[in-house]
């Protein structure tokens, strides 16, 4: 029961992930505008993601623009839209490797074993779909953090940390949760597994048992002839 109970948690652990980075992935908060100076315009606001930046006006109008060329983005960008693309995909086969290896499942039959191997893949794919979510997230926030303090930098290029990136942080741990719940399940269900077809250690066999409840008549009986 316990053991079904871990599972339940980390599949809502690891669909929470899988939102989680498809969410990061597409969200244009990834870097925001920076109000410092004295001639930057307080009423408008930048952010600018993977896919696009958006620029919005009084917090009333937004617009939004896909970038022309990939290569117009800088180094960190195009590395992370590469890096967000297969932690979305990672985590979906995760997520449906974990179905597969839930106890209220059929599609493998009643194998624990099979199952175990079956969490124990999935919750690995988790870890690794953390780990891909964090490095674009931390790369590009260290970016951020660097042209901020970067005195040659211009104060209208200076950007901050997006809501995106604190998002991406999240995520990561989440999954990351999410996996190592995952392969703790997976031992739990290969000990039951291996309690299941341990082999009893009294040899006593229901053919032996009736035999010995029918020896007292048949003593009986050579009592009587």
């Amino acid at each position: 029961m316990a053991t079904s109970a871990l599972q339940y948690a980390a599949l809502v652990l690891g669909g929470a992930g899988m939102v989680g980075t498809v969410a990061v992935t597409i969200m244009p908060q990834w870097r925001v505008s920076a109000f410092i100076g004295s001639n930057i315009v307080v009423f408008e606001n930048i952010w600018e993601g993977l896919w696009m930046n958006c620029i919005r006006q009084a917090n009333i109008r937004m617009q939004c623009k896909i970038y022309d060329s990939l290569l117009a983005l800088s180094p960190d960008l195009q590395a992370s839209r590469g890096l967000m693309c297969a932690a979305s995909l990672l985590s979906f086969l995760a997520f449906m490797t974990a179905i597969l290896g839930m106890k209220c499942t059929r599609c493998t039959g009643d194998d624990n074993k099979a199952k175990g191997h079956i969490l124990l893949t999935a919750g690995i794919m988790f870890v690794i779909t953390s780990l891909v979510v964090l490095i674009p997230v931390s790369w590009v926030a260290n970016s951020i953090i660097r042209d901020f303090y970067n005195p040659i930098v211009d104060n209208g290029q200076k950007r901050e940390l997006g809501e995106a990136l604190y998002l991406g942080w999240i995520t990561a741990l989440v999954l990351l949760a999410g996996g190592a719940i995952f392969c703790c399940a997976s031992c739990g269900n290969e000990k039951s597994s291996s309690y299941r077809y341990s082999v009893p250690s009294h040899r006593t066999t229901p053919k032996s048992y009736h035999m010995e409840k029918k020896s007292p008549s048949v003593y009986s009986k050579s009592q009587y002839v």
